[in-house]
């Protein structure tokens, strides 16, 4: 093995934990908007927690931020809450950050 080698791999390991590591923050981050959203459409707390879990599992289908902030809006609206995608795009830079926030706690 040579140093460039060597280099290679720490980088490609580097890489795939970076990765690994904004998986897990994007997932925290929609079941954290699953629970703000839940909330905000008055559910009870299983309910909530069943809409948590959808909203994570519609990011896995449709990966992007984008499948989120429409699903919010639809199911908000839907449910007579007064809510507009700037909110939704709001709220969902503040879990973003709580979701980061929280996993760095947990590693330690």
């Amino acid at each position: 093995m040579t140093t460039f080698d060597d280099r290679e791999r720490a980088f490609e390991n580097m890489y795939a934990r970076d990765q690994e590591m904004q998986f897990k923050v994007v997932a925290r981050r929609d079941r954290l908007m699953g629970l703000w959203a839940a909330k905000l459409m008055g559910l009870t707390e299983v309910e909530a927690d069943g809409y948590a879990r959808d909203l994570v599992r519609s990011d896995f289908e449709e990966a992007g931020d984008e499948i989120v902030v429409r699903k919010l809006l639809g199911d908000l609206t839907s449910a007579g809450v007064e809510c507009d995608e700037a909110q939704i795009r709001d709220a969902l830079e503040h879990k973003t950050v709580e979701a980061r926030r929280q996993m760095m706690e947990s590693q330690g």
